[in-house]
């Protein structure tokens, strides 16, 4: 429980005191933002800061600060000193610069950002990525919370499901932000508080039995797995949301656009992300507490199976359902906005006009044509959903690494020093390549298919590339700086 505690004062200082720094550096000002000078009356339009927040909240805290701590927990107590800091210096800091550098330029989603910053090359690569990750995005969060609403009772009500989510999702993501985003995410938010407070409540009794970071072994806390997993990269890839996800980074415009002031900045990005990662926190505790009462779940892989498992046994059925209620708006309310968010990107990347209904129905109707196909052939293939969500979680985190640069690329610009954004992303670099170079069914148990070397030298060729393309954006600087990009600043 030390272990544990001391993890939330982190997140606590690091939104105290890291997260001055990093608004220090942005610099906020009273500039007018989209939602003020540039209004459309469809994304951006002012909404209360109140609701900035709840949305904000909401659409980044996917099932990965829930499901993905309950299997990342495996690692250990050192889980709950490695998430809170790497939230801090690395998760918050992504969140805050996205958000802050698109508003800064009109509410602009990533790829336009990657053009005007590191090249119309990257720019192309890039938004290709970034589609096919949300298009992924927005398949496994419906088939996630239809997964769970089914609770097993056939293939019927599963489609029925499937079906009703989809409708909302197209819903949301078509029509103008305030008309069901923004009446609907406030009793979402408080369905998340309730079930958020019921799991932390009744975890109470349990808390002693949550294991400590070993300070006479520290070697050992980094080989705790029970499967012998390795830390770098599985755990930051397991556990996207609660330290890092560029997901975020596909989202945060969408608030960039409806914000009133820069100076909400800190609370809206930086102060959503600490909360997010207070969230995976309590689940981690509730994940290491269920181990400890059944050790043999330890084997388990099955993220949605365990998280049943565990909010049964703290809550019983009905306060169970409760707690799963709450995991279902986290889903849904991801899978809503990275379909919108698909659609701004693409209409962005294509220069079509989304104020006029017919433009803005003929750039959504592709994008969830898209999506059934994935959905159809997913449920069709008995392991295609654990497909999507293998090569969802690694490419949301090349998302992030693409972000952090783009935000490193941005200081050097401003004549500010890049390395409180370069250095995670050179981190996140080592991390994703690392993965992809090793990761391999006959190197990890049921993983997706990648290069497959030997770890050893996985890790050897992941530095070099890491350092070749940090050192590239480095030398961007003395191009970029004296000549920033963003209107008016």
């Amino acid at each position: 429980m030390i272990t544990f505690a001391i993890g939330v004062l982190i997140l606590l200082a690091g939104y105290a005191l890291y997260g001055r720094v990093v608004e220090r550096m942005f610099g906020p000002d009273d500039r007018p933002t989209p939602a003020v000078a540039a209004p459309d009356g469809v994304d951006r339009m002012p909404l209360p800061q109140w609701k900035n927040l709840m949305i904000q909240l909401l659409n980044i805290a996917g099932v990965g600060p829930v499901i993905g701590v309950i299997l990342g927990i495996k690692f250990g107590a050192v889980v709950f000193i490695i998430l809170p800091i790497g939230n801090v210096i690395g998760g918050a800091v992504h969140d805050y610069f996205s958000g802050m550098i698109a508003m800064r330029h009109n509410g602009a989603n990533m790829p336009v950002l990657a053009r005007l910053y590191l090249g119309r090359r990257i720019c192309h690569l890039y938004a290709w990525f970034l589609f096919v990750t949300l298009l992924l995005v927005g398949a496994v969060f419906i088939n996630i919370p239809a997964q769970i609403l089914a609770g097993g009772c056939g293939r019927g009500v599963l489609w029925g499901v499937i079906g009703a989510i989809f409708v909302y999702y197209f819903a949301s993501a078509f029509f103008p932000i305030d008309a069901v985003i923004g009446r609907i995410y406030p009793y979402f938010g408080a369905l998340l508080v309730l079930s958020s407070l019921a799991v932390i409540t009744m975890l109470a009794p349990h808390m002693g039995s949550l294991s400590e970071f070993d300070l006479t072994a520290l070697g050992a806390n980094f080989r705790r797995h029970p499967d012998h997993e390795p830390i770098i990269p599985m755990l930051f890839v397991t556990i996207a949301c609660g330290i890092i996800s560029g997901f975020h980074s596909t989202q945060a415009p969408i608030v960039a656009r409806t914000a009133t002031s820069e100076r909400q900045g800190r609370l809206l990005f930086y102060g959503m992300m600490i909360t997010e990662g207070v969230i995976g926190m309590i689940w981690a505790a509730g994940g290491m507490a269920l181990y400890a009462h059944t050790p043999e779940l330890l084997k388990s892989g099955a993220g949605a199976s365990l998280l049943r498992t565990l909010v049964t046994w703290l809550l019983g059925p009905i306060g169970g359902w409760v707690a799963l209620s709450g995991v279902i708006v986290l889903a849904i309310t991801s899978g809503d906005t990275a379909l919108r968010s698909l659609r701004l990107a693409v209409a962005e990347y294509a220069g079509v006009d989304q104020k006029p209904v017919g433009k803005r129905l003929a750039t959504t109707v592709p994008i969830f044509l898209a999506v059934a196909g994935l959905l159809a052939w997913s449920s069709a293939d008995p392991g295609g959903f654990k497909t999507l969500w293998n090569y969802f979680a690694w490419s949301n985190q090349v998302l992030a690494v693409f972000a952090l640069m783009i935000a490193a690329a941005w200081l050097s610009a401003a004549g500010k020093p890049p390395w409180i954004a370069l250095i995670p992303g050179a981190f996140m670099l080592f991390v994703v390549a690392t993965y992809i170079l090793w990761v391999s069914p006959e190197n990890l148990a049921g993983a997706p298919v990648g290069l497959g070397l030997p770890y050893g030298v996985a890790l050897a060729i992941a530095a070099a590339l890491t350092c070749v393309i940090s050192a590239w954006v480095w030398r961007l600087k003395p191009r970029l700086q004296g000549r920033l990009l963003d209107a008016g600043a």
